[in-house]
């Protein structure tokens, strides 16, 4: 039998769920493009995740995420984690704010992973563009100076 798709994800996570949900069911499912947005987790939104299953369980699959996204099978247990206090929200927002301002969100794999900050690149750059800056504010000075008072002679 030939796989078809039941539903498309933007996030792996939220498909290996649907997935181990589904599989709980009774309902066999493959996940696809895993490995594509693993690796670069900005094709995750690009590709999307596709939940695939065979062409005669494709109905029960999806009849079953409806009604998982109607509520049906929600629990009045609650999180297992305690709600985020005022001042460690705060102090995430700041560490965000720092990380950014100091360069440590570059790169693709955001924010999974963070990479030393290349603080040797960083101040050649600074060096090299206040090099440039002050060659050419002294340039424009010269060509100033030497339009408006030339050399007598």
């Amino acid at each position: 039998m030939a796989l078809r798709e039941i539903a498309r994800f933007v996030d792996v996570y939220e498909a290996d769920l649907a997935a181990a949900f589904l599989e709980s069911h009774g309902i066999r499912v493959t996940v696809t493009e895993r490995f594509q947005t693993t690796v670069d987790p900005l094709m995750q939104r690009a590709l999307g995740i596709r939940l695939m299953a065979h062409a005669s369980e494709i109905a029960k699959a999806r009849d079953l995420l409806a009604r998982v996204k109607a509520g049906e099978f929600a629990t009045d247990e609650g999180d297992d984690l305690d709600p985020m206090g005022l001042g460690t929200r705060a102090v995430g927002t700041l560490m965000a704010l720092a990380a950014f301002v100091t360069g440590g969100f570059w790169g693709n794999s955001l924010p999974r992973r963070f990479r030393p900050i290349a603080w040797q690149g960083m101040l050649i750059s600074a060096a090299g563009l206040v090099i440039l800056l002050v060659g050419f504010t002294l340039a424009v000075w010269w060509l100033t100076h030497l339009f408006l008072d030339p050399p007598r002679g």
